[in-house]
């Protein structure tokens, strides 16, 4: 399917989707259509405050809206444990939708020491995704979703400076963070399909959205930033890739979507292109491996 949108996304009832950085942007985007669509829908944030206020807006268009919160801070691998033993004790978990995430920012650490990039797109990513596959594994149809960019297409993995302790470059980070999620995503799915499970695991991309991740954009682009929205995709159009992810009844395991329009930066959603490197059992390996290392958390079903 090449011209998905929210107008695609069947009824959700009975579901429980969890949905990462749902306070904001795409991931609130997505909540609010998935909350339309009856799911159950767990937000899992940073910001209790910011969570809560994203759930009054999404009631104010869906009074029954089904929503919990759930405290998620992917700087700290520690918060995110916490996070994975409160969502596994949902009655079921049907899709975990990986969207949050930081894009450009001056050179940071998470709580465990690592480049904040690297720790919160991708390292938070991992241990979240395999700290829940159990409880996906409960319910026929589940599927790990996760969130890369067309950015992965330049990005390139410094496995002698994973942590930027070298050097720093923000763009180059993001873009090596998106090439990651790719690679995890993808990993992920053949290792499930391996060991018999039915769990899927998909990978999407939003294409070019205005949204918050532009805060650390230099000044003369964050003002620009506004009409990539009318160019490009709003927040609502670059959660269509996200959403064909998490609820199109024929999406397969390791299946990539992202826009159709635009090199991929605009449009409804439909099959995204991977890059060879994304596509590399090698970088998978060697990425899985050292994922595993920093972060204690390896596929256990």
């Amino acid at each position: 399917m090449t011209d998905f949108s929210q107008a695609n996304v069947p009824d959700q009832t009975g579901k429980c989707m969890v949905v990462t950085g749902a306070n904001t942007g795409i991931g609130f985007a997505a909540a609010k259509v998935l909350a339309e669509r009856r799911a159950r829908v767990l937000l899992a944030c940073r910001d209790e405050d910011k969570a809560r206020a994203a759930m009054v807006r999404i009631r104010d268009n869906v009074p029954r809206a089904d929503l919990g919160f759930v405290k998620l801070d992917q700087s700290d691998l520690d918060s995110v444990k916490a996070a994975a033993e409160v969502i596994a004790r949902e009655p079921r978990v049907d899709v975990l939708l990986n969207n949050a995430g930081v894009m450009l920012p001056p050179l940071q650490r998470t709580a465990q020491g690592h480049e904040l990039q690297f720790g919160v797109n991708h390292l938070a990513c991992h241990a979240l995704s395999l700290l829940l596959v159990n409880k996906l594994t409960e319910t026929p149809g589940s599927r790990v979703v996760v969130t890369s960019s067309v950015a992965h297409k330049r990005g390139r993995i410094d496995w002698v400076d994973l942590d930027a302790h070298q050097s720093y470059n923000r763009s180059d980070r993001y873009a090596a963070s998106k090439l990651m999620n790719l690679v995890f995503a993808l990993e992920l799915d053949r290792r499930l399909r391996a060991a018999s499970s039915p769990v899927r695991a998909i990978a999407c991309h939003p294409g070019v959205a205005a949204t918050e991740l532009s805060r650390h954009l230099p000044v003369v682009l964050r003002g620009l930033w506004p009409l990539a929205g009318v160019f490009l995709n709003d927040a609502e159009q670059g959660a269509w890739p996200a959403l064909q992810a998490a609820t199109w009844p024929n999406a397969q395991g390791g299946d990539y979507y992202g826009p159709q329009q635009r090199f991929e930066m605009a449009g409804p959603s439909g099959p995204a292109k991977a890059t060879v490197v994304a596509r590399d059992p090698e970088t998978a390996r060697r990425l899985w491996d050292v994922s595993v290392q920093l972060t204690g958390v390896d596929l256990t079903l």
